[in-house]
Parts: C-alpha cells; structure tokens; sequence
C-alpha cells in the first residue's frame, strides 16, 4: 500500500507539473480544450442551429450566453488522477494502457455532457448554474473517476481466474 500511494503521488505530481508547463499548456491543452467547445457545440447545433464556439468558448447567438471552457473545467485534471492510480497499481503495460484510454474517454463524455447541461443551465437559471457548475459537476465527474478506477481494479482482479479456469 506504501508503494502505491508513493507511486500515485510521483505520478501525480509529475503530471500535474508537465501539465502547467507553457509549451504543453500551448499545444495539448489549449487546442484539446478548444476541440471541446467544438465538439460540444457540434453536438447541440442539430438540436439549437443557433450555438457557435470559438476558441475555448460556446455561445448562444440569440441569448448571448457564453460559457468558456476553462483549465479544471476540460476533464484534463481528472484524467490525470485517475492515470496515477492506473499506473501505480501493478498491472501489464497492455491493461495499463487500454484502462487509460478507455478512462480518458468516460470523462471526456461525461465533461461533454456537464459542458452542455451547464450552457442550457446557465441560460435558465445564474443559481442553478453556479451550483451545478461549483459542487454538483465536480462530485461527478470525480466520482466517475473513483469508478472507472474500481471497474479497472475488479478486471484486474478477475482476470488471473479467467485464465486459470480456461486452463484444462
């Protein structure tokens, strides 16, 4: 367990320090962002034709409503807690990495849908939106990591029985 969490804060730390560093805030996180708000956007635009985004920003033409998409609010954070408890726990690079990116996704659709729940929140109501956006959102999408890290660790633990029991 010492190693663990020993591993978990080394990687989490080494993480969150590569990502604050200039060049990959320049070229990861601020054009991932940015793919976010278009990508949100994109999705309500069949629903609300009147939705654009540029850059970190989605805006309703017609309201003005605006919501900018910023640093703790892209999922990135989250990805990076959960990747640490992935890699400090002792699994094959292979489960390792698929673990991570199947992780990634999960929150990048769950952030997807806060993204846009938030912007339809935002424009009906400044408190629900506050809410929502300050405690609510949070607590899920960490929740989402907790569970996609338990969902990771009980495939891990059923694993070796599924080989062993496949062996005559």
């Amino acid at each position: 367990m010492n190693k663990f969490i020993f591993v978990f804060l080394a990687v989490l730390i080494g993480l969150f320090t590569v990502e604050m560093l200039t060049p990959v805030q320049e070229h990861v996180v601020q054009p991932f962002t940015t793919g976010l708000a278009t990508l949100s956007a994109a999705l309500i635009t069949p629903f609300d034709a009147n939705v654009i985004a540029y850059g970190r920003v989605i805006e309703h033409t017609v309201s003005r409503f605006a919501v900018s998409i910023e640093s703790g609010c892209n999922g990135v954070e989250a990805a990076i807690v959960l990747i640490a408890g992935i890699l400090a726990f002792p699994a094959s690079v292979r489960d390792r990495l698929l673990a991570i990116g199947l992780g990634f996704l999960t929150i990048q659709v769950l952030n997807i849908l806060r993204i846009i729940s938030l912007f339809y929140l935002g424009q009906w109501s400044e408190p629900v939106f506050s809410f929502t956006h300050l405690y609510l959102w949070p607590v899920f999408i960490m929740l989402d990591v907790l569970v996609v890290f338990l969902l990771y660790l009980r495939y891990l633990d059923r694993r070796p029985r599924l080989a062993e029991s496949s062996n005559p």
